[in-house]
């Protein structure tokens, strides 16, 4: 059984968030924060403070678990967070419900998205905070990246908040056996890259902001989850610019 869902466009995608506030107030303040987080899952959350009250966020995720975005949208309560779904969750009869009444976007992972990264760009310079998870799909391990997100923060003006998980890979098999979760959801510093102005970089200084910002994810995750970012000797942070 599949839920037909209307996708937005760039045209209407901004235009359409107002409808979405009360629908996410609903879920977050009334059945996420008091029912997900003391029934399903136990959080621990720090460096909350890192997220912006306001103005284009984009905020990076290691992704292990399906309720991921589900979590980063319950604890930030300053603003909403709206995250790019894999466009299979639109066809999903829960998911794609639950998708739909929060107001994700799709993304079609089969290609270069360029409608997604449009969605992206136009809510991010309209000032909304969006959820990404660089790595694409569900990671036991962090693998190397593209440079999709960096080309939107470049394109908006971003800033990038890293957010390390824990634990989320546990809550389907825990949610059968009637368990709670324990999670981990940690918030690095804020950064944004330094293009002077540019809104073209080239790709070499690009991949390396990719990298760049990708270790400050890694820094936020259990070592045995760093994978290709595990050597954080590597780490520099010549093309960010940390916002206070």
């Amino acid at each position: 059984m599949s839920t037909d869902v209307s996708l937005p466009t760039l045209p209407d995608i901004v235009q359409q968030q107002g409808r979405y506030g009360w629908r996410r107030k609903i879920l977050r303040d009334g059945l996420l924060r008091p029912i997900g987080f003391h029934v399903i899952v136990r959080p621990t959350i720090t460096g909350l403070e890192h997220v912006p009250a306001s103005g284009p966020t984009l905020v990076v995720i290691n992704h292990i678990g399906f309720p991921d975005p589900v979590v980063v949208a319950g604890a930030v309560t300053s603003r909403y967070v709206i995250p790019m779904s894999k466009i299979e969750n639109f066809g999903a009869s829960i998911p794609g419900l639950i998708a739909w009444l929060w107001g994700a976007y799709p993304v079609d992972r089969g290609k270069v998205d360029r409608q997604a990264l449009e969605n992206t760009i136009a809510l991010l310079k309209a000032g909304y905070c969006i959820l990404i998870a660089p790595e694409g799909t569900r990671q036991s391990t962090m693998v190397e990246v593209k440079e999709g997100f960096t080309y939107v923060a470049i394109k908006s003006g971003a800033t990038i908040v890293p957010i390390g998980l824990e634990g989320t890979h546990l809550v389907g098999g825990n949610m059968r056996r009637l368990r709670r979760t324990p999670i981990e959801i940690r918030f690095g510093p804020a950064f944004r890259f330094k293009t002077e102005g540019r809104s073209h970089v080239p790709r070499p200084e690009m991949r390396q902001m990719t990298q760049e910002a990708m270790y400050q994810l890694a820094q936020l995750v259990n070592p045995e989850r760093r994978g290709f970012y595990a050597d954080l000797s590597q780490a520099t942070t010549g093309t960010l610019e940390f916002v206070s």
